[in-house]
């Protein structure tokens, strides 16, 4: 067995503790033809942003849902997390816009929700409107919440005025 020095093996140890960590979860939204991906924009023509939840285990426009989510850089790491379903794009993908608990206060790229039963710890919540997924409804791991109109209607007042969808029944 070849010997390393100290700095290399002290380099191994705090590269493996400071590598961001994937979510291990079940697999759904990570990979294959259920994956959940970061999408461009689409046209003012091609999403109209609705609000029908149905609890019914599938995701709704209206529902907070969990999925696993890539990183930016999308480089195969990505984490576990809810979203806000806004549309849907087919029979079995929907437009999502992701939550987030890191405070984004006075940014224009995210909408403040404040707390709801999608976060088992309370914590208040940002809609980040810069960035838009497609959800395969079995990429989905399960549903969170229904958002009350209210907060869904400022959340797709934003998108509405930056990306031009028209909002209401399909």
């Amino acid at each position: 067995m070849k010997r390393r020095g100290i700095l290399s093996a002290v380099a191994g140890v705090v590269g493996r503790l400071v590598r961001p960590r994937t979510v291990a979860g079940t697999g759904e939204g990570r990979s294959g033809a259920t994956a959940t991906v970061e999408i461009a924009p689409p046209r003012a023509s091609e999403l109209r942003i609705t609000y029908a939840p149905h609890k019914d285990g599938d995701p709704d426009a209206g529902e907070v849902v969990w999925t696993w989510v890539p990183f930016q850089e999308n480089d195969g790491r990505g984490k576990d997390r809810p979203v806000l379903v806004i549309g849907r794009h087919d029979d079995k993908r929907v437009y999502a816009v992701k939550l987030t608990s890191t405070s984004h206060q006075g940014d224009r790229d995210y909408v403040a929700l404040g707390s709801g039963p999608w976060d088992s710890r309370g914590r208040p919540s940002w809609v980040d409107v810069d960035q838009v997924y497609l959800v395969h409804r079995e990429g989905m791991r399960r549903e969170a919440a229904v958002l009350d109109l209210d907060r869904f209607v400022r959340v797709a007042d934003v998108l509405h005025r930056r990306f031009g969808w028209s909002v209401g029944e399909a």
